[in-house]
């Protein structure tokens, strides 16, 4: 999830089942609409924190994480007295009465957690539920995360999002920096989609020059 700090422009993350904890990488996505957070390791209602400050947030989905709490009234207030902006919170669109009541049950949130994970750190492996089992694929996954996305995005009215266009980072990997390089690559191909072609040459020079950085290096190491 760090790869998001490079990711200014990115309107759509789908982050479902992959263990995440931590938000705060997500501050820099101004951009930022639509964000599926279903099934991480999120413990904190705190890191809403750090989403506070996305003022195109208009989709949430955080759901079965372990900050939703064993009373989903108090999360729900919480959530939205938070991000007000939110049009529609786990599937379930929000209402003008539900934001006047999180007023009064919400809980506010003024600062960050109180700890911090390591940073780009590989979750320990866990032993799997009964539910998990009968672990999904990737390619499940993917077809599951674009179909929440444009069932969501159909309902807001808005335009369904391609396959081709579509890109979900992968939850599982054997090795974590194989993971990592991915993720970056996803990314990457995901924000290419929306640059025009002052964009692109954007990019493109900016690639030239690391290659050529690299290049350099590999020679001085010689």
């Amino acid at each position: 999830i760090s790869v998001c700090r490079d990711l200014p422009n990115i309107e759509v993350i789908t982050f479902s089942v992959n263990g995440i904890s931590d938000l705060e990488p997500l501050t820099q996505c101004q951009n930022l609409t639509e964000l599926y957070l279903r099934k991480n390791n999120i413990t904190s209602l705190n890191e809403l924190f750090y989403l506070k400050n996305l003022p195109r947030l208009r989709v949430l989905w955080l759901s079965e994480n372990p900050c939703c709490g064993s009373d989903p009234h108090r999360y729900r207030m919480t959530v939205l007295r938070n991000l007000p902006g939110l049009q529609k919170l786990d599937n379930q669109a929000v209402t003008e009465e539900e934001l006047s009541q999180a007023l009064v049950d919400g809980e506010e949130i003024v600062a960050p957690p109180g700890r911090r994970s390591v940073e780009n750190s590989c979750p320990e492996p866990t032993e799997p539920s009964a539910a998990e089992s009968t672990a999904e694929t990737e390619s499940q996954l993917l077809s599951f995360s674009l179909e929440e996305t444009n069932k969501i995005r159909e309902e807001l009215g808005m335009k369904p999002v391609p396959r081709d266009k579509f890109s979900s980072f992968s939850p599982r990997e054997a090795d974590c920096s194989h993971k990592k390089r991915n993720n970056v690559l996803n990314a990457i191909l995901l924000l290419t989609n929306e640059l025009d072609g002052e964009g692109l040459e954007i990019v493109q020079q900016t690639v030239r020059r690391k290659l050529q950085a690299l290049e350099k290096k590999e020679l001085q190491e010689e």
